[in-house]
């Protein structure tokens, strides 16, 4: 359950959103066959294809001493038609 840690909603992601197509930082040391079954298991759907990729790590400061920000593992995932991830709770 710890392995996704949140969606990611940007203008780019959003209109992939319309070609069935989510967005999610995971864990760095998930596999693309972990999230899958992940994914089908908790929503329920059926997954075509996974696309990952290493986001650049970024310097962070504070004070004198420098150091890099937690990095995470961006995947794209598509659905088959007729299926749909829940990004918002209805509450």
């Amino acid at each position: 359950m710890d392995q996704i840690k949140y969606p990611i909603l940007t203008e780019k992601t959003i209109s992939l959103l319309e070609k069935n197509q989510y967005n999610f930082d995971v864990n760095i040391k998930s596999t693309k066959t972990e999230i899958k079954k992940w994914i089908e298991l908790f929503f329920n759907v059926q997954v075509i294809s996974i696309n990952s990729h290493k986001l650049p790590r970024k310097k962070k400061k504070i004070g004198t001493k420098t150091g890099y920000a937690v990095q995470y593992k961006r995947m794209i995932i598509k659905l088959k038609p007729g299926y749909s991830i829940p990004l918002f709770s209805s509450k």
